[in-house]
């Protein structure tokens, strides 16, 4: 299907290149598999970590770049931080120029979904967690002081801003149970569940067995960082015949310090895509651990359809309907066990073809996209 008609504004809570975290890997397979349909996407960027890039431009008609203002100034609002850090006269201005639909893409980017210049435009929401529940529980899993405090304040200030979602006349969850909270929260609103864009296309798993466990993850981000730990102290310390890998962006010195006590545990610290790629393909198992239950967590997608054994706990793939293609442990013994009996096994054809079919349902980008252009014409036609 091809749509060169059709036009829209997606804003970015970050620059969404390259797609190697969370986020940014929906915005960037959504932008891409929205271009192939032959849509055409005016994109808008807030930057701060990641710098503007020319490689978006093949993908979209036009590109923005806005720099975010962070420090002390957006924090001292009764805005979220992350929100009111991503206010910017040049943004609205731009979108005043024309009268396309909109994506927000989080919550983060949603300054602008209650103006009342935009009264007339089609906005949509893209949920990618309940934010609020997700600071809620980084500050219940950080260490430090201060950030306790942020997370605390920037909780409340995102359970208060929740309500500006109603504006939106359409909300797109990534994940069941986050649809569920939605439709109870704005059920007067257009609610429709649409899984993470995440540029696989089909599973290229390799067959037979691999060396080695594998976790990947933000390692600068407190929850990864608390997983990393609690894998290396209650799981892999205990498992010292068998060899297991940590990799991920900006690993924390703590990382690097609790690694050296264990002469099986490994840390490779910022590989670039290919690398990621073949870590996550050669492993003998993808081990992925969360505290926390919100959104959907793409790196679970990616080692599903790039790796062979997948083992998590059960919070990691709640409301995603994907329990069936994973191997659930909930406590330390049950994981140990586990992983003993995956080291031992094969990854045969049929897991591959039990793949495909399962994902090949609900997380096809191409029909993901097609369903988000039906969203924006219905919007036309009403």
């Amino acid at each position: 299907m091809q749509n060169p008609d059709i036009n829209v504004n997606i804003i970015s809570f970050t620059v969404p290149y390259p797609p190697n975290y969370g986020g940014c890997i929906d915005v960037f397979y959504k932008i891409k598999a929205l271009k192939k349909i032959g849509v055409n996407i005016i994109l808008h960027c807030f930057y701060y970590d990641r710098k503007p890039t020319e490689e978006l431009k093949q993908y979209c008609k036009s590109v923005f770049f806005y720099k975010r203002k962070v420090g002390i100034k957006s924090n001292l609002s009764f805005l979220p931080y992350i929100i009111k850090s991503r206010q910017s006269d040049e943004l609205i201005a731009n979108l005043l120029t024309n009268d396309y639909p909109i994506i927000f893409e989080g919550l983060h980017s949603c300054y602008y979904l209650n103006d009342k210049r935009l009264k007339n435009r089609c906005k949509i929401y893209r949920e990618s967690n309940i934010e609020h529940e997700y600071y809620f529980n980084l500050f219940k899993s950080a260490h430090v002081f201060s950030k306790k405090i942020y997370y605390l304040v920037e909780s409340l200030r995102l359970l208060i801003f929740q309500k500006t979602v109603a504006y939106a006349d359409f909300i797109l969850p990534v994940s069941v149970k986050d649809f569920d909270y939605l439709k109870r929260k704005f059920s007067h609103n257009k609610i429709v569940y649409m899984p993470s864009f995440h540029g696989n296309d089909d599973v290229i798993s390799q067959l037979g067995r691999g060396a080695f466990g594998l976790y990947n993850g933000n390692l600068s981000v407190d929850e990864n960082i608390n997983a990393a730990k609690y894998l290396m102290s209650n799981i892999f310390s205990k498992m010292p015949e068998y060899r297991f890998v940590i990799t991920g962006l900006n690993p924390d010195n703590v990382i690097y310090k609790m690694a050296l006590k264990y002469d099986n545990v490994k840390i490779i610290a910022n590989p670039d895509e290919m690398e990621m790629n073949r870590l996550i393909s050669d492993a003998q198992v993808n081990i992925l651990y969360t505290e926390q239950a919100t959104g959907l967590k793409l790196k679970l997608l990616n080692v599903l359809y790039r790796g062979r054994f997948v083992l998590v706990n059960s919070k990691m793939c709640a409301g995603t309907g994907l329990d069936d293609l994973c191997i659930i442990a909930d406590d330390d013994a049950s994981m140990i066990e586990k992983l003993k009996i995956i080291f031992d096994d094969y990854f045969t054809e049929n897991e591959i073809n039990r793949r495909r079919m399962m994902l090949s349902q609900c997380y096809c980008d191409a029909q993901n996209a097609n369903s988000l252009v039906e969203i924006i014409t219905s919007w036309h036609v009403s």
